[in-house]
């Protein structure tokens, strides 16, 4: 099944199983469904939004499709309006489906999840405009959090929500000491590609690490590993630019630093904070290699699902319109892969009154 049919006949009745039961009082109390007037429900409105973030139909065409489908009776100036209204309702329902999936359990204590985010840009746009942060269960393929912001706002771990004996598996640009104690304050472990200019590291005596005096240590093939100590920023600093002293660390955390070569000699450098004895160095970087899981989805979600076709840059109705294509994405998921102990009739049971 595909995203862009979810919101039709044949699988609405199912979509709406995952849904709320509340979904009028969610909706009015999100004051996205203030008066009727032609939308009959709180059902008939996230419908035509659905249709509206997964086609390719205008608003206007939105409102004819709904006329003729006996859904609602709105004009394109009127669901306009709902649309830009929606937008908390529709970030709080993301929400809840993508809270309905079930963990899978741990593996000897440790459950992976992988963070990333994408650059969305609307027509005619110079540098980012959106950026959507998302968090995914390698072990199901599937979307587990997802944040929207603007580009003022880069990425960290300190966005999702981490517990305890969770591995979370990130790029370089997660691989900031405020992120990682985030983590580990939260009971977590981070696996990143290291950043050498983000990040300060520091031997267990704790003087300053150079990662490019290592280089010539890591062999051609297998994997060369330091045992280092990451010094945390105190928690009040100034606003100057100026390194602040060691000495004046809030925390300091044990981790690794993993380096091998590919076969082309190039050097990736891991960081990890997970014990060693949890996990061995070959395994902490087979470990980073299922981030590209996250970096997949991303391609999937953006070639399937057109996430990267906003029709308006920063118009009114661009944050919903992209949360509506995510949502899509999270009902779709439930649909075609569920994940957990799934009842063989290939939808939730617990259908709405």
């Amino acid at each position: 099944m595909e995203a862009t049919n979810i919101h039709v006949d044949d699988l609405w009745p199912y979509v709406m199983t995952y849904l709320p039961a509340d979904l009028d009082e969610g909706a009015r109390a999100w004051e996205a469904l203030k008066r009727c007037r032609g939308v009959p429900n709180a059902s008939a409105l996230l419908r035509m939004i659905l249709a509206y973030g997964i086609t390719d139909l205008s608003l206007k065409d939105v409102a004819a499709w709904a006329h003729a489908a006996n859904v609602a009776e709105v004009s394109g100036p009127g669901l306009f309006y709902r649309v830009r209204e929606a937008e908390k309702w529709l970030s709080a329902l993301l929400a809840d489906v993508l809270g309905q999936s079930v963990s899978p359990p741990k593996v000897g204590g440790l459950r992976l999840r992988i963070v990333d985010a994408t650059v969305i840009t609307g027509p005619g746009a110079v540098g980012t405009e959106w950026r959507i942060h998302m968090q995914l269960d390698p072990g199901a393929a599937r979307l587990c959090a997802v944040e929207i912001t603007d580009e003022h706002e880069g990425e960290g771990y300190a966005r999702y929500h981490v517990s305890v004996g969770d591995v979370i598996l990130g790029d370089r640009g997660y691989a900031h000491a405020s992120g990682v104690a985030w983590v580990h304050t939260h009971g977590g472990y981070v696996v990143a590609r290291a950043n050498p200019h983000t990040i300060r590291l520091c031997r267990t005596d704790r003087t300053v690490l150079n990662v490019l005096d290592e280089r010539c240590k890591v062999p051609r093939v297998g994997v060369y590993t330091l045992v280092i100590e990451i010094p945390i920023p105190p928690v009040q600093r100034s606003r100057s630019h100026k390194t602040w002293s060691l000495n004046k660390a809030s925390a300091w955390i044990p981790g690794r630093l993993l380096g091998a070569r590919t076969r082309l000699g190039d050097i990736i450098w891991v960081l990890t904070t997970v014990p060693d004895h949890l996990a061995s160095d070959t395994q902490i970087m087979d470990l980073y290699r299922v981030r590209w899981q996250v970096e997949l989805l991303i391609k999937r979600l953006k070639s399937l699902l057109g996430i990267d076709g906003l029709p308006s840059r920063k118009g009114p109705t661009a944050r919903s319109w992209l949360l509506a294509r995510l949502l899509a994405a999270a009902l779709a998921q439930e649909l075609v892969q569920p994940s957990g102990g799934f009842p063989p009739w290939g939808y939730n049971l617990h259908v709405q009154q």
